[in-house]
């Protein structure tokens, strides 16, 4: 900001003049010190009028000098490491104690950057080297025994106050409005309280406040000093010096006059930020001049800018003490209306509910072009009113005033009832909204003078004279209630969010929100495309990958399809915890058992282990392969041969996996690589970040899997190292299955997909089945069963967006035994009448359909 506008100073300031007309105290400081600005090659450009009375040096004669040449090199040295460190903008760096000519007085120098140029401001130094860190430490221990805001606040202005010796020194808040409150107030005997007190927000306006927040501490010696000007005023390009991070600068005198007519001839003021805004301001006045030393202004501000950080603190922490309690009030709300959705058009019950978060006097609710009252609310065409006007507001946004004559007309008709009023909005078109109301809170507010007083031309020209009297105006204060604070707000729009999802529930056929919902399933389908897509991209893979250079399709056939299933048995084992990580246990006993025939055959040694899902489809295929090649040319394609797979974490915790085979036929090294050896090669390293060593040995093959900790979790009651022997069975492997198990049976199979119901057609065939008739849909099953009685059924339980229990419930009345079939793993949740029933889990295999369908009809259903 430039300083033409950027005028201040301490509270409270009267500056409504600045946007009118420019007040030329840009170049000028205040003569307890000097000013000193450099180029950026450290060469003087301007200097202030009384470096002589400093330096014993004129401005002219500095003017194109370095400042090698006029200040020691010991300080050349200090200043410049001192500008190495001003990296961010509006820094001000300081240096104390410092003889800036050899032999000369010692100075307290400021250091910032304005517009390109080294601003250097120096006043004597005050000789004072106390601890301040161990001060401010003292003084901020005793900030945080405070109890209360308003201890806090009081605690802060006697530490201020003891520090920097004022006669006053206040805590200064700002309203929303921008007006602002004396909340705090140390000051010595016999000069009357400002305790209380409230400025308009003309006071200080938004320019000042702009400065506020850049330069934090602004002090005024002596309002009667004359202050000194900048030479030259402008520099080549017609442009004035900022001054706006000045320590020296001067004032406005229009802020000069203002301070005159209160009796103020020292003033000082800190800024207070809190959540990168300005809060507030200590504002400290003095009624002789006064000049607290560069060394205890910098320790005052230190001090203030812990104050605001402790402030800050104190403040996040009560809204968040506040909202968590209102979160709870909201849980109720929501947990209450789910179980009794007419709760909601009950204004009494949730007036109550809603009061203890929010308080209020009374509960409007209007939903659906229909009114309910709770409490003390407005009469009900006031109440129309007031709808249609929220109606004009932004849409979708909690609405809160505390004069609700500034919505609507005639409004101080109602004021004793509803002064003020906080709408939640609970759907878009049409509106619909619960209303808190608060009474008429009537009220006196003491000002710091007459805030309406009409101003005046004074001595200054043709510009707004600060007003001249002080004394305390009472205004009494009608037609409003207690605002809505900050806290209440977003408190509201938490309850906003659940009356919309309770809104929702009751089929609010809003549009925006039917949008919602579709925008949502729209995600969702996109999700399920991406996953289908993989899914075929990764068979397509298999496939093209796994077909026979020989031109054996039975074989082709075979890989195929123990490479999907083997994908299909861990999807369901990850799939059954809700793709939680799944033991490596597990994964083995799967992939391995179909192919044992005896227990002594292969041994398994390791902790127990959960892989992550991504992890465990990866190694599902590897230990496929491995198993695989192992019975069709390893050690487990002889009588004798053993297979030892054991498994340990290293010390970084990645999972080490070994595979030993002994007492096979003598091993060679592939003359050709296939899809199966990528498989293994390359699949832990790809996938997993791991990494994989397949040995050849001609005693048997050996390999190691390293995989990642990452992919790996670790099991909440994990038990030993443990041995394991096979066989046990195994859902899914290639099992021997009786050819003659539906023998003379006519199945019913109902499948909505064409393609899996040619395929449970084939495996019903070669199990022996008389007749198979197949249908897609609820409605073709019961048509089906009335033409021709199945002697047995096999129902896919999800037909499209119907489901098979009115078939199920069919033939259980016609005493016909049945078994489900499902894609949703252990998650199928059949109702109470079937539950126990056979459930086959896809994909159907020959030997899972054989298996479910031996115990059907071998028990009579």
């Amino acid at each position: 900001m430039q300083s033409e506008t950027a005028t201040d100073d301490s509270c409270p300031v009267d500056l409504t003049n600045c946007d009118r007309e420019p007040i030329h105290i840009l170049g000028a400081i205040q003569p307890i010190g000097f000013l000193l600005a450099l180029t950026a090659d450290w060469m003087i450009a301007r200097a202030s009028a009384n470096t002589i009375d400093f330096l014993g040096l004129a401005p002219a004669d500095l003017f194109g000098k370095p400042l090698q040449q006029v200040f020691s090199a010991r300080a050349v040295h200090d200043l410049r490491n001192r500008a190495a460190m001003l990296r961010v903008s509006d820094a001000v760096e300081r240096l104390f104690d410092c003889a800036i000519v050899d032999g000369g007085p010692a100075f307290d120098i400021a250091l910032h950057f304005s517009n390109g140029q080294v601003v250097i401001e120096a006043e004597p130094a005050s000789g004072e080297h106390g601890d301040a860190s161990g001060m401010v430490r003292s003084m901020i221990s005793r900030l945080d025994q405070c109890a209360d805001f308003a201890s806090f606040y009081r605690e802060g202005a006697r530490q201020v106050r003891a520090l920097i010796g004022f006669d006053r020194v206040m805590v200064y808040r700002f309203a929303a409005d921008g007006s602002g409150e004396v909340v705090a107030e140390a000051a010595r005997s016999g000069i009357g309280k400002f305790m209380g007190l409230h400025y308009p927000a003309s006071d200080i306006p938004a320019q000042a406040r702009a400065l506020y927040r850049r330069n934090l501490l602004r002090i005024i010696t002596d309002v009667n000093a004359t202050p000194v000007p900048i030479l030259p005023e402008r520099d080549e390009a017609g442009r004035p010096l900022d001054l706006s991070l000045s320590v020296l600068r001067s004032v406005s005198p229009i802020h000069i006059e203002y301070l005159k007519n209160m009796g103020v001839e020292a003033s000082l003021s800190i800024s207070i930020i809190v959540d990168g805004r300005l809060w507030g301001l200590f504002a400290c006045h003095h009624y002789a001049p006064r000049r607290p030393s560069f060394e205890r202004r910098s320790v005052a501000e230190l001090f203030v800018q812990m104050f605001s950080m402790r402030l800050e603190s104190r403040e996040r922490q009560e809204t968040v003490d506040y909202e968590r309690r209102a979160r709870d009030i909201s849980d109720q709300l929501l947990g209450a209306v789910a179980s009794d959705e007419t709760l909601l058009k009950d204004p009494d019950w949730l007036g109550d509910i809603l009061t203890h978060a929010i308080p209020a006097d009374g509960v409007g609710v209007w939903l659906g072009g229909n009114h309910a009252f709770s409490g003390v609310t407005p009469p009900i065409e006031a109440f129309r009113r007031i709808v249609r006007a929220l109606n004009g507001t932004a849409a979708g946004k909690v609405f809160a005033t505390d004069h609700i004559g500034s919505l609507i007309p005639d409004a101080e008709a109602f004021a004793s009832e509803a002064a003020g009023m906080l709408a939640i909005p609970i759907s878009r078109s049409p509106r619909d909204y619960v209303v808190l109301f608060r009474k008429e809170l009537i009220h006196s507010v003491r000002w710091g003078g007459d805030p309406h007083k009409p101003t005046a031309y004074g001595p200054n020209g043709p510009r707004l004279t600060p007003r001249e009297s002080f004394a305390e105006w009472k205004e009494l204060v009608e037609g409003r209630s207690r605002p809505f604070s900050s806290s209440e707000i977003r408190v509201a729009e938490t309850l906003r969010a659940t009356l919309i999802e309770v809104v929702l529930r009751l089929a609010d056929e809003a549009s925006t929100e039917r949008q919602q919902a579709s925008a949502r399933q729209e995600l969702l389908i996109a999700e399920l495309n991406h996953r289908v897509r993989n899914i075929l991209g990764l068979i397509r893979g298999l496939i093209r990958q796994s077909q026979p250079t020989g031109g054996d399709i039975t074989n082709f056939v075979k890989v195929i399809d123990g490479r999907i299933h083997a994908l299909a048995r861990a999807h369901n084992q990850i799939t059954d915890d809700h793709w939680g990580p799944a033991p490596i246990q597990a994964l083995i006993d799967a992939e391995a058992a179909a192919f044992i025939d005896d227990g002594e055959r292969i041994v398994t040694q390791g902790e127990p282990v959960l892989l992550n899902p991504n992890a465990y489809s990866t190694l599902a295929l590897v230990l496929h392969e491995l198993v695989t090649n192992s019975n069709k040319y390893g050690a487990l394609s002889v009588k004798g041969g053993r297979v030892t797979l054991g498994w340990h974490r290293n010390p970084a915790g990645d999972l080490i996996l070994e595979w030993r085979e002994t007492g096979g036929p003598p091993v060679s090294p592939p003359t050709r690589k296939g899809f199966g050896t990528t498989i293994i090669d390359r699949s832990v390293p790809y996938d997993l970040g791991g990494a994989a060593k397949v040995d050849y040995d001609p005693s048997g093959v050996q390999a190691v899997f390293r995989v990642p900790a990452r992919h790996l979790s670790d099991p909440q009651n994990g038990a030993g190292p443990r041995i394991i022997k096979y066989p046990r069975p195994a859902a899914g492997h290639p099992q021997a299955a009786p050819a003659s198990i539906l023998k003379g049976h006519d199945i019913l199979l109902v499948e909505d997909s064409l393609i899996i119901a040619l395929d449970a057609e084939d495996i019903a065939t070669r199990l022996g089945a008389e007749t198979v008739t197949t249908a897609a849909t609820v409605q073709g099953a019961l048509d089906s069963i009335d033409a021709a009685r199945p002697s047995v059924a096999m129902l896919d339980i999800n037909l499209g967006d119907q489901n098979s229990y009115p078939i199920a419930d069919r033939l259980a009345e016609m005493n016909i035994p049945f078994l489900f079939a499902t894609g949703y793993g252990e998650q199928a949740d059949p109702p109470i009448a079937h539950r126990g029933r056979p459930i086959v889990q896809k994909p159907y295999t020959l030997e899972n359909v054989a298996r479910a369908l031996d115990r059907l009809v071998g028990d009579g259903g």
